[in-house]
């Protein structure tokens, strides 16, 4: 990848693009779990995109060039108080472009919407050791199991924004 990525705020005019990245991004967990009947390959352009106008979702893609590499939804209110609670949905990134700091990039432009003491928090596969790997180091922690509707188990995991740095 030579060109650098651009992060910038995700419309409902993205869906059909967001969809696509998605639908990249979970297949490759569809196949480490044995069921495509994970929630996000069914999800559909309609419910994308009536998601990306709630009052309460902010949502972020990844661009390299003209091409959607990546994206991610914060779902909830309250975030930017320092006492509120958001969901870190739908965090895609396209295979090809993976290892290259775009998730990263798109994690990072997510916690910039939180204060010091808002609560995000994910699930994410028991079995996805690089996205555990990822959210370990940007500070999440696990709080709980679940198991989704195709029987997948989950991993809830949370993170408290920390106060940001006082200059020197």
């Amino acid at each position: 990848m030579t060109a650098p990525c651009v992060v910038a705020g995700l419309t409902a005019g993205d869906a059909g693009e967001a969809l696509t990245v998605q639908y990249a991004a979970y297949l490759a967990e569809a196949r480490r779990y044995g069921t495509t009947e994970i929630p996000p390959l069914r999800e559909t352009v309609a419910e994308l995109a009536a998601d990306l106008q709630r009052p309460d979702v902010r949502a972020f893609g990844a661009w390299v060039g003209a091409r959607l590499v990546g994206s991610v939804r914060l779902r909830g209110g309250g975030a930017g108080t320092g006492t509120g609670c958001v969901e870190l949905a739908r965090y895609s990134v396209a295979p090809d472009v993976q290892g290259h700091g775009i998730g990263r990039a798109l994690m990072e432009r997510a916690h910039a919407e939180l204060a010091a003491g808002d609560v995000s928090w994910l699930v994410t596969g028991a079995r996805s050791d690089e996205n555990l790997r990822l959210y370990r180091r940007a500070g999440y922690a696990e709080t709980g199991r679940l198991v989704d509707s195709a029987g997948v188990e989950l991993l809830r995991l949370e993170r408290v924004a920390p106060a940001a740095p006082t200059p020197s």
